[in-house]
């Protein structure tokens, strides 16, 4: 793993999709569910994050040696950014995660499933947000513990959920399972991949529990839908006038968010 997770307190779970190319094999029943995506393409949601509005307030870098050159950027509804994808092997052991295979494995993770256990990151497709800091704190957006990411690579849309938090300084990485069913290398030492990923985040709708694998595919596709069609623009809108009225002030389309919820 080239750029480690902080561990709060654990856990994730998500899901694939690919949309375009042909149908990988069936996934094995303890690994990721496949399905087909027939109405949102990676193609239909890369044309919404052509243009970067940051809503971060500088860049993060790749990897530890890398210069800071990626900003975290937003539309209604959602926030993205592009970059590599590094191993987060974190979680519960199994034999491809653990202190022998990488050794900066830690057992724990950000979130809890609603077990309480940890999530097993050979297992559970989860991407990984920075830490909060000055640079951007992904609460003031909605997103926590549960959030939808669709994780586009090379015409593959992967639903999964916010699940781990890691370095202030870094971004651009996802768990064990969010690799493999990419078709990115995934061993903690040397896999992952250098750039062409896109991880788009959908604001203030997490699953719950962040374990229902079911849960994000339908939640994923729903919003995924939402966000091509423009619709999470209109709803962002109404919310914002709604809330205007009530306040008797004007307010960003990004200012709408609840409270952020502690971890």
């Amino acid at each position: 793993m080239r750029v480690r997770s902080l561990t709060l307190a654990a856990a994730s779970a998500a899901l694939l999709a690919p949309t375009t190319l042909p149908t990988p094999p069936p996934a094995p029943q303890s690994g990721p569910m496949a399905r087909r995506e027939s109405d949102v393409s990676a193609a239909d949601l890369l044309s919404k994050v052509r243009d970067c509005a940051s809503v971060s307030r500088g860049s993060y870098r790749t990897d530890r040696n890398t210069p800071a050159t990626i900003p975290v950027c937003g539309v209604p509804g959602a926030v993205f950014w592009k970059a590599d994808m590094d191993i987060d092997c974190d979680g519960r052991p199994t034999g491809r995660c653990n202190r022998r295979t990488d050794p900066y494995f830690s057992a724990a993770t950000a979130f809890q499933q609603s077990d309480g256990r940890y999530p097993s990151a050979e297992r559970l497709p989860y991407i990984v947000v920075p830490a909060p800091s000055g640079v951007w704190n992904h609460r003031d957006q909605g997103i926590g513990g549960g959030s939808v990411a669709a994780v586009v690579y090379r015409g593959q849309v992967l639903y999964a959920v916010v699940g781990d938090v890691g370095p202030r300084d870094m971004i651009g990485e996802a768990s064990y399972a969010t690799a493999e069913a990419l078709g990115i290398p995934a061993d903690p030492h040397s896999g992952g991949t250098a750039s062409g990923v896109t991880y788009i985040v959908f604001t203030d709708e997490p699953v719950t529990p962040i374990e229902d694998r079911a849960a994000v595919v339908t939640a994923g596709e729903r919003l995924a839908r939402e966000f091509v069609r423009g619709e999470r623009v209109v709803r962002a809108a109404r919310e914002v006038r709604g809330e205007e009225a009530a306040r008797g002030g004007e307010r960003s389309v990004y200012d709408h968010r609840p409270a952020p919820r502690r971890h």
